[in-house]
């Protein structure tokens, strides 16, 4: 049977501008023997097009529908949850903005006109937008966020990503931010395995270099679960952490061998 490999990007496939060594060769053999491969990124500060051209540049052959991101999950399930007239705040940067409209979002700059609040990150986060966010709350509006991560990793270390806008408004609002639509979450891999892989989970490996949102995704979702030692996660994190792949491999040019 066919198998299914979702492959996170920053960390796992390339950092930066600058591709992991055979990451290209790996995903081709894997397309070549009649595998199915889905790029699965938390990353909001780019749009779905980008990737696709991204990882063309880097000699990757990916189309439109290969692609996935947090911002096209948080858009569909906000269509999905939205009533009608019910308006969204959204803090972050155009990618998000330009999803959510893609999906008939209606945004609005009020805080109180808005039924929810999409988290996302965004590089000119400031306080008057914290408070945008935290009036919404006030006001009733339901938390959503595109994604949990602290820091995204980059050639040479790591940036501050989403969770330190989340982490910004749980410590206005004195709670936890529940509902994060890109990895871990289980709607992202229910999405991902049964609507674009169309693969039992068993068949599935979810590949990527962060412990508490690629690995956990995997392990909770059933899938097989495979780190990579190139990007966040190294043998002595892993080590303290209570999320345990079900395989490591040094770099995604392993990934043909399993």
């Amino acid at each position: 049977m066919k198998k299914g490999f979702i492959f996170d990007l920053d960390g796992t496939v390339y950092l930066d501008n600058k591709l992991i060594d055979g990451a290209a060769d790996a995903i081709r053999k894997l397309k070549e023997r009649g595998d199915k491969v889905i790029f699965f990124t938390n990353k909001s500060i780019e749009s779905i097009g980008n990737y696709v051209k991204k990882l063309k540049g880097l000699g990757i052959e990916a189309s439109y529908n290969e692609v996935v991101n947090s911002n096209l999950l948080t858009a569909r399930y906000l269509k999905s949850q939205i009533k009608k007239g019910e308006k969204v705040l959204a803090i972050g940067e155009q990618p998000l903005i330009d999803e959510l409209i893609n999906q008939q979002v209606v945004i609005t700059d009020d805080y109180n006109k808005a039924a929810f609040v999409v988290m996302g990150w965004d590089r000119d986060f400031t306080y008057d937008k914290l408070n945008s966010a935290f009036q919404a709350w006030c006001n009733g509006a339901k938390i959503v966020a595109t994604n949990p991560d602290r820091t995204c990793p980059v050639y040479g270390g790591q940036v501050p990503d989403c969770g330190a806008m989340i982490g910004a408004l749980e410590g206005a609002t004195g709670e936890k931010i529940e509902l994060i639509l890109g990895k871990p979450s289980k709607l992202a891999a229910d999405f991902i395995v049964t609507k674009l892989l169309k693969l039992p989970p068993e068949n599935c490996f979810m590949v990527g270099d962060r412990l508490e949102t690629d690995i956990k995704m995997g392990n909770d979702y059933g899938l097989q679960s495979v780190l990579v030692l190139t990007g966040i996660t190294d043998e002595k994190s892993l080590k303290k952490s209570v999320y345990k792949p079900k395989v490591i491999i040094d770099s995604v040019k392993e990934i043909v061998t399993l």
